[in-house]
């Protein structure tokens, strides 16, 4: 049933629909985002269908149908939409119903009804069966009958591949209130919190899935979203991992068992290792070990083992490391440094992996990642993005559905950014100093916007001059000394190498600002000691500047406007 565009007969929920899971959620009375679970109490639900004798089986018991009956089981599909069969990369389907070309788009040949034959089955009709049984489960849950939905996307997600999602959802009677993207998504989650920072920051979104690696740096101004880069990796995903702990227990089985078959070569033995190494892979993020047990896994032989977490790191240090080369690569393809990131999100189910948060901790030292293995404040990884989509549903539900498409058009989202920052030096007249610069408006900030600081007054008051200028960043290494061991008494001591008794020597990096051209000067007169100074810049859709400079609690103040250059 569809809304119709009225907002007063419209229940919307935020769907985050993923190659590998789903996620469903809705907005509480009082603001919160809450993922919904489904009939088997599933918050992440696999985005699989499976048909035996014509009944539709979803989730996990569809997932299970891998193992006897994969022909008829549909998995890794939502990336076909809006493709073309030729584009695609139909890999991630070897253990399940394998995609064919149909005219010029793709369908899986399945037995999806009780007859004998098979029916060619369009993506787009295997997606609309999915959101139709995830919008029964939020019903289900909430009482209501569910008409609208604000959807996530990838990054690189075409028009064709958006218009395709949004038909498959209309023909499952949930119409699409706006589509966004999966990293803004996973920010909004976070910034809706009770209590967070509203300030600017530069966020990395490290979305870890089953099939594919998201990268993206996002630019957080005054609550508007701007993606300066992104990534997209298909080689190093969470497929990945398991793939690794399925090399390991294979052998360690052929170990045991030799005169056994290999159970890689065979596909009913293969999806069993497979599906049991994604969930000792679960296992390892919560604890230190996990056990492995799989019943006739080859040749009829039952097979046991535990592994512990650091074998598992060791197993998959490549995959790791690789990751963070990506993201790396990411904020580099961005213009920044490390040291400009703020906060870094991790998101996506693999993102539960306590060394990966660890290598983010490492990469960027001054940014705060948010995760569950390094904080615990954090969100679940696997819900941001349907938490993100169900905070934006309740922000737009009050809308018609064309205002909401036409604000979210590219002619009006496309707005102009700044490309360097803006900052104040606030110096004395009688003084020579020249002041410390102080950023008020970052780069990449959309305008037009409207920032405001207080600045204690510098020297001893009187004449005070405020500089509007450019300002820019570096990264300064400075070497840390070395520090020696302390002596001891000894003939030991005297066989030990001169090197031996110094530390390497470290480097500590840090972010320095520094003001560039000047574009305007105020001067405040007679300003009292101790006083303190409100400046207040306005930066226009053209980039004009208006800056108004007075002393907190006086009388008067200066103000002048800087035309757009």
């Amino acid at each position: 049933m569809s809304a119709d565009g009225e907002p007063s007969s419209r229940v919307a929920i935020g769907i985050a629909f993923g190659n590998s899971y789903s996620s469903i959620a809705h907005t509480t009375g009082e603001g919160k985002a809450e993922v919904i679970a489904n009939e088997e109490g599933d918050r992440q639900i696999p985005s699989i269908l499976a048909y035996v004798d014509g009944e539709e089986l979803q989730g996990t018991q569809a997932k299970a149908q891998l193992v006897r009956n994969p022909k008829n089981t549909v998995a890794y599909f939502r990336d076909f939409l809006g493709q073309e069969f030729k584009s695609i990369d139909p890999s991630p389907c070897h253990q399940s119903a394998h995609p064919i070309q149909s005219g010029n788009s793709i369908a899986f040949s399945i037995r999806d009804t009780e007859a004998e034959e098979s029916n060619n089955t369009s993506v787009s009709e295997i997606a609309t069966r999915h959101i139709r049984v995830l919008a029964a489960s939020a019903a289900d849950f909430l009482g209501k009958s569910i008409n609208s939905a604000v959807i996530t996307v990838p990054t690189n997600f075409s028009d064709a591949q958006k218009e395709a999602l949004s038909k498959a959802s209309a023909d499952a009677g949930v119409e699409v209130l706006q589509l966004i993207s999966e990293p803004v998504a996973a920010v909004l989650a976070y910034d809706a919190r009770t209590g967070t920072d509203p300030s600017d920051k530069t966020v990395v979104v490290a979305d870890i899935g089953g099939t594919r690696t998201d990268i993206a740096v996002v630019a957080s101004r005054g609550g508007i979203y701007t993606i300066l880069a992104t990534a997209h990796d298909y080689e190093y995903s969470g497929t990945q991992l398991d793939k690794v702990l399925v090399e390991y227990f294979a052998k360690e089985f052929l170990k045991k068992n030799k005169s056994a078959e290999d159970p890689r070569n065979n596909a009913r033995s293969l999806a069993k290792l497979t599906l049991e190494s994604e969930a000792v892979k679960k296992a390892l993020s919560l604890g230190g070990s996990a056990n492995f047990s799989v019943e006739s896994l080859s040749s009829g032989i039952d097979f046991t083992a535990t592994i512990n977490r650091t074998r598992y790191e060791l197993l998959a240090g490549k995959i790791f490391a690789a990751i963070s080369r990506l993201v790396l690569s990411v904020v580099a393809k961005a213009g920044l440094d490390p040291l400009d990131i703020s906060d870094v999100i991790m998101s996506g189910g693999s993102s539960h992996t306590p060394r990966l948060a660890r290598n983010m901790q490492s990469t960027f030292s001054s940014a705060a990642v948010h995760a569950p293995a390094t904080s615990t404040e954090a969100l679940n990884p696997s819900e941001l993005a349907a938490r993100g989509a169900a905070i934006q549903a309740s922000l737009i539900s009050d809308f018609d559905v064309e205002d909401v498409r036409e604000s979210c058009h590219p002619v009006v989202t496309a707005t102009a950014h700044l490309s360097t920052a803006l900052g104040l030096l606030c110096i004395s007249a009688d003084e020579k100093s020249h002041g410390v610069f102080v950023p008020l408006v970052e780069a990449e900030t959309p305008v037009p916007v409207r920032r405001s600081k207080i600045f204690p007054v510098p020297g001893a008051g009187g004449d005070v001059i405020v500089k509007l200028c450019e300002g820019t960043s570096e990264v300064i290494s400075k070497p840390v000394e070395k520090k020696t061991k302390p002596e001891t008494n000894g003939d030991d001591d005297d066989s030990d190498d001169d090197d031996d008794s110094e530390e390497e020597e470290e480097e500590i990096k840090e972010k320095k600002w520094k003001h560039k051209a000047t574009i305007a000067e105020a001067a405040i007169r007679g300003v009292k000691k101790g006083a303190k100074i409100e400046v207040q810049l306005n930066i226009g859709p053209d980039l004009a500047v208006t800056m108004v400079a007075r002393e907190v609690g006086g009388k008067g103040g200066v103000r002048g406007v800087v035309p757009a250059s």
